[in-house]
């Protein structure tokens, strides 16, 4: 009985043995698995600065409406590139991007005298989520003169042959504002800059 009670105590200390080294070796495998499997973080983004020199041409399509009549001093203007900014074969700013700027100047056109003007100016760029001061020409417009119509609506008038007809004929003409500027979203223009820019560009 003794011999036999050795020999199952003996057994039974190897099979104990092979199992904790069995869970030992399972664990080790399940670590290395996790290890293997964790995220790799993408490499953060690499930009450079690119310097857009004075005098680079803006192409803009206008966003909001400005006018001689409506627009008044300080009102806001928005637009956006609507052709890319190109340096040495790559694009620095995409079309659409977005500047914006304010109504500098709006007169309406004169009964007697005047011609209708409107002026305004950019002086900030979006660009990847980041905003830039910028310095650029300022933009204005003018209405056409009209004193040749003007003239040929009072000799028309005056025509009639009685002073009281030619009265009247110049006093239409002078009732009458001239041509008012008007441009509405979607309408074309182009400035530059007059200082020099430094964008951040992804490489």
């Amino acid at each position: 009985m003794t011999k036999w009670a050795c020999v199952l105590a003996f057994a039974s200390i190897v099979v104990v043995g092979c199992g904790q080294n069995g869970a030992e070796t399972t664990t080790t495998e399940e670590s290395a698995t996790t290890e293997t499997s964790a995220p790799v973080k993408p490499p953060a983004p690499q930009f450079r600065e690119v310097t857009l020199p004075e005098g680079t041409s803006l192409p803009l399509r206008l966003r909001s409406a400005v006018a001689s009549d409506t627009s008044r001093v300080e009102d806001a203007v928005r637009a956006e590139l609507r052709d890319a900014v190109v340096v040495n074969g790559k694009t620095v700013l995409p079309a659409g991007t977005e500047v914006a700027g304010v109504v500098t100047a709006a007169e309406r056109s004169g009964r007697v005298k005047g011609r209708a003007r409107v002026a305004y100016r950019f002086d900030t760029l979006t660009h990847a989520g980041e905003r830039y001061d910028i310095t650029t020409a300022l933009l204005s417009h003018q209405a056409e003169a009209t004193k040749g119509e003007d003239a040929t609506k009072i000799a028309v008038g005056a025509g009639a042959g009685a002073a009281i007809g030619g009265a009247a004929g110049t006093g239409a003409v002078l009732a009458t504002r001239g041509e008012e500027v008007r441009l509405g979203p979607g309408a074309s223009v182009t400035t530059r800059l007059t200082a020099p820019l430094t964008i951040r560009v992804k490489t």
